[in-house]
């Protein structure tokens, strides 16, 4: 059994994101731990790319800045063998298609050998990920699809058949960020995904308190925060202080 699904044996799993770089790699290795000291049970690493089309302001502005530092997919592959050095928090790197398509299969065998227990691809149609799912299976990493509010049913029931580890559904439309509510059929979406597979769901897009988490648990199984995260250390916040919102956020 993978990290991720050993993770989600237990009910309520807080997802943490951060973007690989931002600062410095080094920084990212200490946040991660300071994530993980939090209550953060599976962390979701950011691969910085040029044109990041499905996120918001505050991870974009994250991206520029890990990207400004030369931060490199090899770095992340790096931070991650420094984590696991300390740490078996399950990990998922978050990327673009066009890095790994650029990289090849031999970045993948390298992400495994780092410790890496999955990828989420956000520009990755399922229709096109026939040689990706292959090497992903043939060396047992999970493959984390998005699913969201615009995707039809058939759609939906391909996308969890291909996924392993979790379903990640995108609650909002348009791209990563805070917001000042959740959606007010959130529930009812969950339960639809839910009805066609027994994989988990985490739910992502705009999650930031623990009113937030508390909602999103009456359905899924797991959320997802990470421009919160990311808006504090643009602030310049302390390790100490992204330990205390995970903290603050965790139901």
């Amino acid at each position: 059994m993978s990290r991720i699904a050993t993770a989600f044996e237990k009910k309520d799993v807080f997802i943490g994101y951060l973007t690989v770089g931002d600062k410095s790699t080094t920084f990212t290795q200490k946040a991660a731990l300071a994530l993980e000291r939090g209550g953060v049970d599976v962390l979701e690493l950011g691969l910085p790319f040029s044109d990041p089309i499905g996120d918001g302001p505050v991870i974009q502005a994250a991206i520029t800045r890990a990207l400004a530092n030369h931060t490199t997919p090899l770095d992340v592959l790096q931070v991650i063998r420094e984590i696991r050095k300390k740490s078996s928090i399950p990990i998922v790197i978050m990327s673009y298609y066009n890095p790994l398509l650029k990289l090849g299969e031999n970045f993948l065998s390298k992400a495994k050998r780092a410790g890496v227990d999955g990828l989420l691809v956000v520009d990755l149609p399922i229709d096109e990920a026939g040689n990706y799912l292959k090497t992903m299976r043939s060396l047992k990493l999970d493959t984390v699809f998005l699913i969201t509010p615009n995707t039809s049913e058939l759609r939906k029931m391909q996308i969890a058949q291909l996924s392993t580890g979790f379903i990640y559904y995108a609650c909002q439309k348009g791209t990563t960020g805070m917001r000042s509510n959740l959606p007010k059929d959130l529930l009812k979406k969950v339960r639809e995904i839910k009805s066609m597979t027994s994989k988990p769901v985490a739910v992502g897009f705009g999650v930031k308190s623990k009113n937030d988490a508390k909602e999103i648990l009456k359905e899924a199984h797991g959320f997802v925060v990470g421009s919160a995260f990311m808006d504090l250390i643009a602030k310049k916040g302390t390790l100490k202080q992204l330990e205390e919102l995970a903290r603050k956020i965790k139901p």
